[in-house]
């Protein structure tokens, strides 16, 4: 590590918070992109195949992109909601299009941790309920509200909340005590599971259930397709509302459908959305049925929410995700690394499962020839990459879990990079876990 960024790591520790996550055994510091590649601070650099958390969603310096931020940045940067705000209505018009819900309103806020508690906050005054059903292994944002709907201990700092949170099955097959059971014998078992918390542990009355079609944070846990709208049968029995937490699934990158309440046949109620569809702008929201984002009683505003720049720059992002039909190449290049590293690291003992729909693809951690999840694998598996010139992210309940999700503009030859990379460095850790030596890196 040089001096320089030995001190900026220094500075760092002194001024933010202790808890504050950095990858990395010598932490990165990333200053320059182009496409799905970044440089560090010293020029090294990268395949970025975890793209800010799912954040970078059509890649770097795309100029349509940069030249809208350029030019609105030219005219103006804020106003706030006092004042009529064009392409901000213009970026709500085609969001209010693209979400198939009947009418469908928007309210813009500047992160998705905002987007949830606002979609929590429209659902809990509209059932004048503070009763609420959350997924376990969900992850929702870093907010006290946010955290209160988390089913993750990793992410869940204190048990306090302004919730009443029961906690219903999340459809993970490999990990669920129903996981033994066929598709159709899993879902029914989970829909009868949630029929047997809302009757057992609430009043009634719940206001919703709020549910990542794909968990992000929770180590991209993909449901069969069908089981949210099993799951929502249930729901409509008793009146309850359903978010959909669109944050990490939106803008097409499942592949198969443009958001990922889609592969369940199913339409929520409300949907939030940040992540992708800025590209790196600090932009979320919730779309959903016109009387429930009209619900709230009193007077509000948004000081950045839906502001000039964050929405022209969306907007711009948004058009490119669709003119450059950049859902169907998340199904196709997403498709082609899943059978590739099936075929070639589905057989590593350390492997459990590898998943995922579109450009989320997961690999699950264990030690070999068990389910024992194995966090020191996954650490030894981030490292490598990096050393091989390749960024991935960690995730999970143990975080034992690849995460791997790049701009949805790779290409094909990039993706055959990061599989290379990623099958000698799983074979390496492979070998490492079963005691045997090395064929070409070693791991402490």
């Amino acid at each position: 590590m040089t001096s320089l960024h030995s001190g900026l790591l220094s500075r760092h520790r002194k001024v933010m918070p202790s808890w504050l996550a950095l990858y990395y055994d010598e932490p990165l510091e990333l200053v320059d992109g182009e496409g799905r590649h970044v440089r560090d601070e010293n020029g090294t650099r990268y395949l970025d195949f975890f793209g800010g958390i799912l954040t970078t969603s059509t890649g770097y310096n795309v100029p349509e992109v940069v030249d809208a931020i350029r030019e609105q940045a030219g005219k103006m940067l804020h106003t706030s909601t006092l004042y009529l705000i064009r392409p901000m209505i213009e970026l709500a018009e085609r969001i209010a299009e693209l979400s198939t819900i009947p009418d469908a309103k928007v309210f813009f806020v500047s992160s998705g941790t905002e987007a949830v508690e606002t979609a929590l906050m429209l659902s809990c005054s509209a059932r004048a309920s503070n009763q609420v059903l959350a997924l376990r292994n969900s992850y929702h944002g870093r907010s006290f509200t946010a955290m209160s709907v988390t089913g993750n201990r990793s992410w869940s700092s204190s048990s306090l909340s302004p919730l009443n949170v029961s906690y219903v099955q999340s459809g993970n097959q490999l990990r669920s005590p129903f996981g033994p059971l066929t598709e159709k014998e899993f879902i029914d078992a989970c829909v009868r599971d949630l029929r047997d918390v809302i009757e057992t542990t609430t009043s009634g009355d719940v206001a919703c259930m709020i549910a990542e079609p794909i968990q992000g944070v929770g180590g991209f846990v993909v449901p069969p397709d069908g089981f949210f709208r099993a799951m929502k049968e249930v729901l409509d029995e008793y009146g309850i509302l359903y978010i959909s937490d669109e944050v990490q699934t939106g803008w097409g990158r499942t592949g198969e459908h443009f958001w990922g309440f889609q592969a369940h046949d199913i339409l929520p109620d409300l949907m939030t959305f940040a992540k992708g569809l800025g590209n790196g702008l600090a932009i979320g929201g919730v779309v959903g049925r016109p009387h429930l984002v009209d619900s709230v009683r009193a007077n509000s505003v948004s000081t950045f929410g839906g502001n000039p720049l964050s929405s022209a720059g969306a907007l711009a992002n948004l058009e490119y995700i669709i003119s450059h039909d950049l859902q169907a190449n998340a199904l196709r290049v997403g498709n082609f690394m899943r059978d590739q590293l099936q075929a070639r690291a589905g057989a590593f003992g350390v492997v459990a499962e590898i998943r995922g729909k579109g450009l989320m693809v997961g690999i699950e951690l264990v030690e070999p020839g068990t389910l024992t999840p194995s966090p020191k694998a996954a650490q030894a598996v981030l490292e490598g990459c990096r050393m091989g010139g390749l960024l991935v992210g960690k995730g999970g309940l143990h975080n034992n879990v690849m995460r791997i999700a790049p701009p949805m503009s790779v290409t094909i030859d990039e993706a055959t990079t990061a599989v290379e990379v990623l099958t000698s460095v799983l074979y390496d850790v492979d070998q490492a876990l079963q005691g045997q030596e090395l064929k070409t890196r070693s791991f402490a």
